[in-house]
Order: structure tokens, then sequence, then C-alpha cells
């Protein structure tokens, strides 16, 4: 198929896995009219002729093999729990699709690994949703980052201070290792932590810890950590599911100015600041404004960039590249926790045996001690 061919022809997309997350990526694809959502499938079958009612999808299977076997999708949309990505994901690029992956990708970087090297056999796409680092704000932040503009970043503090109650770990796969693969560092963490990365870039190293401060489940319900990027940015990263008053929020301390995001689940120009240092000139400042047109993070931009990917052949865009990043960090402060909070190198976590297959790791359980 010509790429011309590729760019005019409408991918046929099918979604596993029907449960919250997959009304935004049906919404994405309504959106498209390079797309049309063909399929669904989910383990009961109830939800998913329910889903399929409200978004007007004619098919509806009770597995994902049967759902490849039948209509031999463009795209497969996964939704699923992390346990079940890595086995849907290389069944579906076996097939001959092109995969996006709701975060967390997978549930151990070994797993990741394996769908990765499923992609570059089947010589199809896996692009991994990480929605937050869409919308023209956060580009406009990178870019000014990348062309030191803004001079050296120093110092970045990362929050995501979520609440859950026990009504949301009372689902059955949540808060346990063998299912979920991690509590809220991975569930939930992982979206800012994505985003300071692909904002700074590659890490170097981390230290973290674990702790269960109130909720009754196996995993973390909080966790604390300080990761150095390669450029030497110092970060502090606490991730909690206990936070009354939410946000999700970045900060970055440069040599010329500080950088600032708060918002909880999604991200536009108002939620962004960039406050110049003392003695900057106004007219350099003026230069770091944001750009007239406005797009929020959502996942409309970031499957829409990805689609175009999926068509025209080319790389997946910034917002899709390097899916191993921040799992790595979350990784890393599981096994410095494992470690009694020893500092995880890329190096150390990439020969850490139990780290790289399961991210089971001591928590610190405050409820036990009284304070």
């Amino acid at each position: 198929m010509s790429r011309v061919q590729g760019l005019n022809r409408v991918l046929r997309c099918a979604l596993v896995g029907t449960g919250a997350v997959a009304a935004l990526h049906a919404r994405a694809v309504e959106a498209d009219p390079r797309a049309k959502l063909v399929a669904v499938s989910d383990h009961s079958r109830e939800k998913a002729e329910e889903f399929a009612r409200t978004w007007r999808v004619n098919e509806v299977y009770d597995s994902l093999e049967e759902l490849l076997a039948a209509e031999h999708p463009d795209v497969v949309l996964v939704c699923t729990p992390p346990a079940a990505h890595t086995s849907q994901v290389i069944a579906a690029l076996d097939a001959g699709a092109d995969v996006v992956v709701e975060k967390p990708p997978a549930p151990s970087l070994d797993e990741l690994e394996q769908m990765r090297i499923a992609e570059r056999e089947s010589g199809h796409r896996l692009a991994v949703v990480f929605q937050q680092r869409t919308g023209t704000a956060a580009a406009h932040v990178r870019s000014l980052l990348r062309s030191g503009a803004l001079g050296r970043p120093l110092l970045a503090i990362c929050q995501t201070l979520w609440f859950r109650g026990p009504e949301y770990y009372a689902v059955p796969w949540r808060g346990k290792w063998n299912t979920e693969g991690g509590g809220t560092t991975l569930g939930h963490g992982i979206h800012q932590i994505d985003l300071l990365a692909h904002l700074l870039g590659d890490w170097e190293s981390v230290h973290g810890r674990l702790w269960r401060v109130d909720r009754d489940i196996e995993t973390e319900d909080a966790s604390t950590g300080t990761v150095v990027f390669a450029d030497g940015v110092v970060a502090t990263i606490v991730t909690s599911a206990v936070s009354p008053r939410e946000v999700s929020a970045l900060r970055i301390d440069t040599q010329k100015a500080t950088i600032t995001v708060e918002h909880l689940y999604g991200h536009g120009h108002e939620n962004w600041s960039i406050t110049p240092a003392p003695g900057v000139d106004a007219e350099e400042a003026a230069s770091w404004r944001f750009p007239d047109t406005e797009e929020r993070s959502d996942h409309l931009p970031l499957l829409r960039d990805v689609f175009t990917s999926f068509l025209s052949g080319e790389p997946l865009p910034p917002t899709a590249e390097a899916p191993a990043r921040s799992l790595e960090i979350v990784a890393a402060l599981y096994a410095s926790a494992a470690g009694g909070g020893a500092i995880v190198t890329p190096a150390s976590l990439a020969a850490h045996a139990t780290h790289r297959r399961n991210f089971e790791s001591p928590v610190t359980d405050m409820r036990a001690s009284g304070l």
C-alpha cells in the first residue's frame, strides 16, 4: 500500500476491555474521520453489549481471539487491566494490527520488552497512552527546555495527590500485586512521572520508599522518591491515593524561570505558568509566552497523532515515543524500596532479576505503627 493510499483509508478499530477508560478511546475514534470503531470485546458480555449500544458498534465478541479472527482490524485499542496487556498486545500484533495500549503498558519491564519484540517482529506499531504529554502547553514548555531558552533545569517537584476510597479498592483486581501489578505509584503516579520525564529526558538514578498509611490493600497507597535525571536535575516525587484535596502538579526550577502546572486529570494553558527569575529582561520573558492557539491534553490529540503515524508509516509522535522511560522510573522506585532504600541506576535496574519481572516490594505499614 502506498503512503497516499494509507492516508486516505479509514482505520478499522477494535477495542478490548469496556471499563471507564474505554469511553475516552471511543470518543477519540468517533471524533476522527479516518477511524471507525467496528468491534468490541469484554469478559462480560453484558458490559460489552451495553458499550456497543452506547457507541453504536455493530459487532460484540466474547474474546479478543474471536474478534481478531473474525474482524482482522487495523488497530486494536487495549483498555483492560495491566495484567492482561501483554498477551493481548502480542496477539493483536501477531494478527496484523497496530496497537494502542493504556498505561501502565505492562505489569513488568520484561513483559513490556516482550511486547516490543513482538512489535519489531510483526512489523506493526505499538503506542502507549500517556495523554498528559499532549496539549500545546506541554509541547511549548518541552521546546523551551530543549532549546535552552530557560537556562539549565535544576530542581523539580512531581506530585500526584489523589483520593481513592475503600469503594475504589472493592474492585477485585485492585490493590493486589498479582492483578494490578503495583499500587498508586504504578496506577496513578505514572501519569505525572511520565510528563516529568517527557519534559526532562532520561533518568540517572532513583531512590524510593513505599507506604501504606490508610487503605486496607496489599500494595502501597503512598510513595516518596528522588530521581536524578541525566542532565543533573534533582526531582522529588510524591504519589498518594489518600489525599482529599486532589492535585496533579509539576514544578521545574531552571536558571531563568520556574515552570508550574497544576491540574487534576487534564491541563490547558490556564493550568501552566512560567515565572521569570529576578533580573530576567521583560522582553525575554515575553518570548516564552504560550501560543495563541490552544489544545488541551486529552486522548483525542494523542490518538489523532498516533493514527496519523499508523496511516503514513512515519515514526510515532513524541507524545507516544519512549514507552519504557516512565515505567522504568516506576520500576526503579519499587526496586529501591525492595532494596531497603538502595539507589537504583538504569544499569542496575536492567540486571535486577526480580523487579524486571514483578514490582512486588516491601511496603512500610504506618497503620500498624500507631503514629
